[in-house]
C-alpha cells in the first residue's frame, strides 16, 4: 500500500478500497471475550426502545434498521484499517487527531465523553423506571430524608455498578460483558413468554409506514449502533487482531437479529400503545387481563417503606 506523509501529520490512505498493513501491537483478549465486549457495547439500552421505534415509523421502517446496521458495520471495519495503517492510533480521539489535527482530537474527545455520560445516565433512568414498575410501593428514608422509588433505585443501581469502573483488565471485564449479553437474552425470553403463555399474544397488526414518525425511528435505530468509540479499544486488546472483522460481523449480526426480533414482538403485542421502553408495557406479578387475584390486588401485596436510619 502506498503511504504519503507530509509534515509528519498528513496521511493519505485509500481506506475505501481495502487492503492494509497489520499492526504488531497486540493485546491479550481472546476472540470470544472480545465478542462479548462487542455484543455488550451494541446490545444496550436500545434493545428496549426498538419496539417504540418500529411503532413510530411502521413496519417498513425496519429497512432503516438494516441500512444503519450495514453502514455502521462497514465503518467499524474502516476504523480497523485506520489503526492498521498507523500503529500509533489506539483510541477514537487519535483518529480525530489524524483526520483534523488537535482540534479534531478535542472535538472527538468532547463528543465521545458526552455520549458515554449520557448513555450511562440513560441506563440509570431505565433501571429506575423498570425497578419502580416492579416495586412501585418501595421507598426509603435515610436520616429523615425521604427518597422516592425511582430516585432510590437509580442511586442503588449506580452504587452497585460503580465498582466496575475499577476493572481495567479487558479479559476480566469480559465476564461483566457476558452477563450483560445474558440479560439481553433474558429480556427477549421474558417478552416472548409474556406474549405466548400469559395471555397477551401477538394480535396487533400495526401500520405499514408512518411517514411522520420516520425521523423518530431513524434516531432510535441509530442510537442502537453508537458503539464506535469502544471499537479501537477492543481492537488493540485482541491477541489476534486479524480476527477483528469476524468479531464485528458476529456482533452486528447478533445485535441486528436481536433488535429486529424484539421490535417485531413488541409491536405485534402492543401496537401503537407500546411504551418508549417495552418493559413498561409488561404486567407485573399476575396482573394479566384474565387475573384478578387477591395476591396481586389485595392489601397484603403492599410493600412497606424501608427506614435506613
Amino acid at each position: 500500500m502506498e503511504r504519503k506523509y507530509e509534515s509528519e501529520n498528513f496521511v493519505s490512505l485509500p481506506l475505501l478500497l481495502g487492503g492494509s498493513d497489520e499492526t504488531d501491537q497486540t493485546g491479550k483478549t481472546s476472540f470470544i471475550k472480545t465478542t462479548f465486549h462487542g455484543l455488550n457495547a451494541l446490545s444496550g439500552v436500545g434493545i428496549l426502545s426498538t419496539p417504540y421505534a418500529l411503532s413510530s415509523g411502521g413496519w417498513l421502517s425496519m429497512i432503516l434498521l438494516l441500512l444503519i446496521a450495514c453502514a455502521t458495520f462497514y465503518t467499524s471495519i474502516l476504523i480497523k484499517r485506520c489503526m492498521d495503517f498507523d500503529p500509533t492510533i489506539t483510541s477514537y480521539p487519535d483518529i480525530g487527531d489524524r483526520a483534523f489535527g488537535t482540534s479534531g482530537r478535542i472535538l472527538v474527545s468532547i463528543f465521545m465523553t458526552l455520549e458515554l455520560y449520557l448513555v450511562a445516565t440513560g441506563f440509570l433512568i431505565l433501571a429506575g423506571d423498570n425497578l419502580h414498575n416492579l416495586l412501585p410501593d418501595v421507598n426509603f428514608e435515610f436520616w429523615g430524608l425521604g427518597i422516592g422509588g425511582k430516585q432510590s433505585f437509580v442511586l442503588i443501581v449506580a452504587l452497585l455498578i460503580l465498582p466496575t469502573v475499577l476493572l481495567k483488565n479487558m479479559s476480566i471485564l469480559a465476564y461483566v460483558s457476558a452477563s450483560a449479553v445474558l440479560a439481553s437474552l433474558v429480556i427477549i425470553g421474558s417478552i416472548f413468554w409474556a406474549a405466548t403463555y400469559d395471555g397477551i399474544g401477538f394480535h396487533k397488526s400495526g401500520v405499514v409506514v408512518n411517514w411522520g414518525g420516520i425521523s423518530t425511528s431513524f434516531s432510535l435505530y441509530a442510537f442502537c449502533y453508537c458503539a464506535h468509540p469502544v471499537f479501537p479499544t477492543l481492537y488493540t486488546s485482541m491477541n489476534k487482531q486479524k480476527q477483528f472483522p469476524k468479531v464485528m460481523l458476529l456482533c452486528f449480526l447478533f445485535a441486528t437479529i436481536t433488535y429486529a426480533s424484539i421490535a417485531a414482538m413488541g409491536y405485534s403485542m402492543f401496537g401503537s400503545e407500546v411504551e418508549s421502553q417495552i418493559t413498561l408495557n409488561l404486567p407485573t406479578g399476575h396482573k394479566y387481563p384474565d387475573h384478578n387475584c387477591s395476591k396481586c390486588y389485595g392489601e397484603d401485596n403492599i410493600i412497606p417503606a424501608v427506614n435506613l436510619e
